[in-house]
């Protein structure tokens, strides 16, 4: 998988780069607090971070080891080896989503009062932190408030609202925001210049609006799109339904219901992702709603839909696009949306 072959492993290669700034200040600081909560949604580079941060701090060949001025890993040396490789004693990542009780985190504080076997520190690393239960975060909330001298905790989160204050209070919060789209594309390009892939400008363009504005979907989708030899603009545009989204809504709009299932057929058969086709409907509809309703002034936007069937059309979309996964094909939530919309708009 790309996103773990080209995972960023120094400072240098953070794509996000608030991100990047706050902890290299930090790092330089010397003066480093023992306890970090990593805050964002999937895919915006929280874990990355903290292996890289373990690294910095724990490096054989940089200013933490008196060599040079340079807080960036060397990923050369033993200990930055040993991180990477995930076999180092003194790095323990633990998921929360799957190891949330107290036992687990009663075993995890154990733990922390052991001086480091090899390394300046010992980090611990529990990512969807959130998942903690209420006696887990207790047990840990003592350990945060008199952490060992070389022990940093760094807790990683995609709902930041649900850790308790008592703990967030005594972190340092690093909020990691949903990637730019100047942010992806350059990430991007990174992994094409690797893997030798030449495509134009427009082609980033395309993932990274659609990519969620996270570096992980990105990454996927720029995966996905080699396997599928979707290498040009075009391509990559009928792939993922975005030629032909208006094409739907125009027929939607004048054509009866025949003439819709008939077109969506035929974009299922021919290779189109109708998750990404529902997303850009749904985004145009959207749209369309707030042009109707005088919150956006677009007069190049057409669309012949009331106020009522665009929020009717927008409600049964929804619906459809939370029933895909449970769909053994694709295009039937889709189809049951736009006969629900025909026989509903026909009863009004």
């Amino acid at each position: 998988m790309f996103y773990h072959t080209y995972r960023p492993k120094t400072i240098s290669e953070l794509d996000n780069g608030q991100v990047k700034e706050r902890v290299t200040a930090i790092l330089e600081n010397k003066t480093l607090p023992h306890a970090f909560l990593f805050t964002g949604q999937k895919g915006t580079g929280k874990t990355s971070t903290a292996r890289i941060f373990a690294k910095a701090v724990n490096c054989l060949k940089n200013t933490f080891a008196s060599h040079g001025s340079s807080v960036e890993p060397c990923n050369k040396c033993t200990n930055c080896l040993s991180i990477d490789s995930s076999s180092s004693p003194d790095v323990v990542e633990l998921d929360a989503a799957s190891n949330r009780g107290i036992d687990e985190i009663r075993s995890l504080i154990r733990n922390s009062i052991f001086s480091p076997m090899n390394n300046r520190y010992r980090i611990f690393i529990i990512d969807e932190a959130h998942m903690i239960t209420h006696d887990a975060f207790n047990a840990l909330l003592k350990t945060l408030e008199e952490p060992p001298s070389s022990v940093i905790f760094i807790l990683a989160t995609t709902n930041e609202e649900k850790v308790p204050k008592t703990i967030s209070s005594r972190c340092i919060i690093i909020p990691f925001g949903k990637a730019r789209k100047d942010e992806i594309k350059s990430m991007l390009k990174r992994i094409a210049v690797n893997e030798k892939i030449t495509v134009d400008n427009d082609f980033f363009d395309i993932i990274a609006a659609h990519s969620e504005k996270s570096f992980r979907d990105a990454t996927k989708l720029f995966q996905e799109l080699i396997i599928q030899n979707r290498l040009t603009s075009d391509k990559a545009k009928e792939y993922l339904g975005i030629q032909s989204k208006q094409d739907l809504i125009q027929i939607i709009q004048a054509k009866p219901l025949k003439e819709t299932l008939i077109w969506i057929n035929e974009y299922s058969d021919t290779g189109g992702n109708v998750k990404i086709l529902i997303e850009n409907l749904l985004n145009d509809l959207r749209m369309a709603l707030l042009i109707k309703s005088g919150a956006v002034n677009n007069s190049s936007q057409k669309n012949l839909l009331s106020i009522n069937d665009i929020t009717l059309l927008m409600k049964l979309l929804n619906e459809a696009y939370q029933n895909l996964r449970f769909s053994p094909i694709d295009s039937i939530p889709l189809e049951i949306a736009v006969v629900e919309f025909y026989n509903k708009r026909k009863d009004s």
